[in-house]
């Protein structure tokens, strides 16, 4: 018998104006010790699915039919105080975002002890050894200082390893990750997954891992389901799903997955259409508008998830036959249901460039409070002698670990921070010392599209005066080419012109940053700097913004500053590469040469901890991915920065701060590769 046996599983949403059939007829098992992972676009059903396993709906949120048993017994018909047992003692949860899952007002200690208690009779005496036990297993650094933290206190993966000891501190049988790494940076995804993967070995527990990156799926399950439209389309394991794919909605998933194994100009796919609307679920296949093969029977009738002699599922009329040697898109068979964008197929020597800005040896530190009076105790040093340029036209990708200062320098490009000292011009003006009339035209030449489009919103304004703002400030226009302006933009960025109309949370992620991107575009930039903009979509909402923005730049003109810490996305969209590590720039170069031939440490092992959608990929070998944690931007260490996580470190390394030097045999006619390491892993002039 299966450890988690969930049959014909339907949970509807009661709002107030509909009701959404969140999760239909959904029926599947998972066996004790095995890793499934549960993927698909944002909106399929995976987290209510998730949700409805542990009873935690939100408001309105009811099972209407079906059975969710573990060892046997039913969950669903259990009274809500045996249901309160089962959560967190039988059943463990890590959420998505772990600073809204944590108590901010109680320490990470008290927060793991919490549910010992609950669940356990454990004296006093044994609980904090126990809670540092805890903190220990998930690697947390220096149990006994960390354990009166609060959530706040600690970095994105540190909190999330804090929820994870939660989870895992009765040792439950089974644990539900819901998007454990979505917002974090390669390294510390890679190190969660690894310590998931090790700690369900030790506790011989199962995993159901929710995620929408196929790169963790390849990398770090067992079996695999495929979710769209609140239903399981497909079922198999997990290499016999990359290699053998039959539903044409995995095939499209697989394809519009940027790799970072592939070439500079490779073309990048996505997926036609959005899914549909779960208020009114059609009665025949739900892919049937955005599929390249549907026929008539198929929008007559469901097709039922059949299963072939191997075990592998379906649930389609007319399955692909073939199968996957190459995953990249361009073995994209002919006739499958993705839009493709066609590049360059090889970099060409650039021609001489032409500099729009330049970054000067900038520095920016930010003042560290502390005690009951908020003194000044440090400073962060956020940026430590950056030099940079950005060339016009170009696409230059800012890439490192959450914390190294990407986001620093982003701000300090568009003039939103000053540096302390060093210059930041554009085209030949300081962009941070204009004032008044003198900086309203220069100001509209840098714009910047923000990571969460949400926040960056009004979310009291309609789209028309959100856009129609910057023209308004600028004092450009009449009301009339205003209105014109305003229908362009939308337009531009592929939404309708009778959106202006609504406000910004009638509209998804992927809809907010388009129109986030709208209004980077209003005042006609030279440049726009674009800070983690698909870091929160799923793979194919990611895949269309990414071309829209390929597309915008070749129209328009612009140079494009992408800061992300998806090193896939980076390698799709960036002409130059430079990479960052506690605000310093560690490398810098063309794509193809940063990607192939890393002459960093640093960069190597952010290139190694990237997940590639393939589980054949890393078959029979170790990967050798950065581990440790961050050292503090407040006392950074002495000479090279990256010597306290750095297998090549030496003693000159703790001394001595390496300049950053050309590498030698460069192609003539390419942009120069430099890196600033004692010992490279590629010789240096």
């Amino acid at each position: 018998m299966a450890l988690l046996e969930v049959e014909s599983l339907t949970t509807r949403l009661v709002l107030p104006r509909r009701t959404v059939q969140a999760v239909d007829r959904v029926s599947f098992q998972i066996e004790a010790g095995e890793t499934v992972g549960l993927v698909g676009e944002s909106g399929s059903g995976k987290s209510m699915m998730g949700a409805s396993i542990l009873r935690l709906l939100p408001e309105g949120g009811h099972i209407v039919s079906g059975s969710v048993r573990l060892d046997g017994r039913d969950l669903t018909a259990l009274p809500e105080a045996a249901m309160a047992h089962v959560r967190g003692n039988e059943i463990g949860m890590v959420f998505q975002d772990p600073m809204a899952a944590l108590n901010p007002t109680m320490s990470v200690g008290d927060q793991i002890a919490e549910s010992l208690l609950i669940h356990r009779t454990v004296k006093k005496a044994e609980l904090r050894e126990r809670t540092l036990e805890l903190l220990a297993m998930v690697g947390i650094p220096r149990p006994a200082e960390r354990v009166s933290s609060y959530p706040h206190q600690l970095s994105g993966g540190q909190r999330q390893r804090v929820c994870i000891a939660i989870a895992l501190a009765c040792q439950p049988r089974l644990l539900i990750a819901d998007e454990p790494t979505t917002a974090l940076d390669v390294s510390i995804q890679d190190q969660i997954l690894s310590l998931i993967q090790q700690l369900k070995r030790e506790l011989a527990m199962a995993v159901l891992l929710i995620t929408h990156d196929m790169g963790v799926i390849a990398e770090h399950t067992d079996r695999v389901l495929v979710m769209y439209a609140g239903q399981i389309i497909e079922s198999a394991p997990r290499t016999q799903l990359f290699t053998q794919t039959r539903h044409p909605y995995t095939e499209a998933l697989l394809t519009a997955v940027p790799a970072v194994t592939v070439g500079v100009r490779t073309a990048l796919a996505t997926i036609p259409g959005a899914p549909p609307d779960l208020a009114s679920p059609a009665a025949h296949c739900r892919f049937v508008p955005r599929c390249a093969y549907a026929t008539q029977d198929c929008s007559e009738q469901m097709p039922v998830l059949r299963s072939d002699s191997d075990g592998h599922a379906y649930a389609c009329f007319h399955p692909r036959p073939h199968s996957r040697g190459d995953l990249s898109a361009e073995s994209v068979p002919a006739g499958v249901p993705v839009q493709v964008i066609a590049r360059d197929p090889e970099p060409v020597p650039a021609p001489e460039p032409e500099p729009l800005l330049v970054l000067d040896n900038v520095v920016k530190e930010f003042p560290a409070r502390g005690g009951f009076a908020r003194r000044v105790v440090g400073s962060v040093k956020a940026v430590s002698g950056v030099s940079l340029t950005v060339n016009r036209g170009e696409t230059y990708g800012l890439v490192g670990e959450s914390g190294c200062g990407k986001t620093t320098i982003a701000r300090l490009m568009v003039a939103l921070e000053e540096p302390d000292s060093g210059t930041v011009t554009v085209q030949g003006h300081q962009a941070g010392r204009l004032r008044g009339r003198a900086r309203r035209p220069r100001r509209g030449d840098l714009q910047m599209v923000f990571q969460d489009p949400y926040a960056s919103l009004d979310p009291r304004m309609r789209v028309q005066s959100i856009l129609a703002e910057p023209l308004v400030v600028q004092r450009m226009f009449t009301k009339t080419e205003r209105d014109e302006r305003v229908a362009q933009l939308l337009r531009e960025v592929g939404m309708p012109v009778s959106s202006g109309r609504q406000l910004p949370r009638e509209f998804s992620g992927g809809q907010r940053q388009r129109i986030g991107l709208a209004r980077a575009l209003a005042l006609g930039p030279r440049l726009i700097v674009a800070d983690e903009p698909v870091s929160a979509l799923d793979v194919s909402i990611r895949s269309q913004l990414l071309n829209l923005m390929v597309r915008l730049q070749a129209e328009h003109d612009l140079a494009l500053v992408m800061v992300s810490h998806d090193l896939s996305v980076v390698r799709y969209i960036a002409d130059r590469v430079g990479v960052m590590y506690l605000g310093k720039l560690v490398e810098t170069g063309p794509t193809a040469s940063i990607y192939d031939a890393p002459a960093h440490p640093y960069t190597a092992g952010l290139l190694e901890a990237v997940p590639v959608a393939d589980p054949r990929a890393r078959a029979g070998r170790e990967r050798a991915a950065i581990r440790g944690e961050l050292p503090s931007p407040m006392n950074p260490p002495s000479g090279c920065r990256f010597r306290t996580r750095c297998p090549r470190a030496k003693d000159i390394c703790a001394a001595v701060d390496p300049p950053m030097l050309p590498l030698k045999r460069q192609a003539p006619g390419f942009p120069v590769h430099e890196t600033a390491c004692h010992f490279p892993l590629h010789p240096v002039a």
